[in-house]
């Protein structure tokens, strides 16, 4: 029988041994990668340690739960295009940008989902275009998404940043022309309703 851990705010240390078992030692247990993947979710934090050289695995064994769930049925969350824009940046000069990147831009994700499965959870005719409520969730999605790749681009101007303002650029002879308000609106909705499709399949 599988004993509780102590005090879920505690750090638990798993070991990993040379036959691949997990000995869980919050619990005195041997776990499974599904046990790890339900810990995970409950918000229980753990290293993997080797048992015998004491050596840190964790990435390695996060990366393998990663891959148990996504060679299960379901819908995947590493779509195959994802997967090779990924593969391309190892070994490139950006390659050490990539973690903080993709860290930032699912943390801004996590903090937002809650007004996403809101949205997501109406009809889709309560969220026709010009309502503020959806106008509001363009500006905020959108604020999101720039902020985040603001951080790796010095030179790109925040929403309602103009040019010669602090971590703006002066736009240059020849660039192409700033779209219209009107055209911005257009093509986030059209991204944030692409988005909503696709999440709404996931939380169903």
């Amino acid at each position: 029988m599988v004993r509780p851990r102590k005090k879920k705010d505690d750090v638990i240390v798993v070991k990993k041994y040379a036959n691949r078992r997990l000995y869980d030692t919050g619990r005195s247990s041997y776990v499974t990668l599904d046990d790890l993947c339900e810990m995970i979710k409950e918000g229980q934090e753990f290293v993997v340690q080797d048992a015998k050289s004491g050596d840190d695995l964790t990435q390695q064994v996060l990366t393998q739960i990663i891959v148990e769930q996504e060679s299960r049925g379901g819908q995947s969350m590493l779509p195959p295009n994802f997967l090779r824009t990924l593969i391309k940046f190892y070994g490139d000069g950006m390659q050490g940008l990539v973690p903080n990147y993709l860290e930032q831009a699912l943390q801004n994700f996590v903090v937002h989902q809650e007004s996403l499965r809101a949205s997501l959870g109406k009809s889709f005719t309560s969220i026709l275009p010009g309502t503020q409520s959806f106008d509001e969730l363009n500006r905020k999605n959108i604020e999101m998404i720039s902020q985040t790749m603001n951080m790796f681009s010095p030179f790109k101007v925040f929403p309602g940043q103009t040019p010669g303002q602090p971590g703006a650029q002066p736009q240059a002879a020849g660039a192409a022309k700033p779209q219209s308000r009107e055209e911005r609106v257009r093509g986030l909705k059209a991204s944030i309703t692409k988005m909503q499709e696709e999440l709404r399949g996931l939380i169903q």
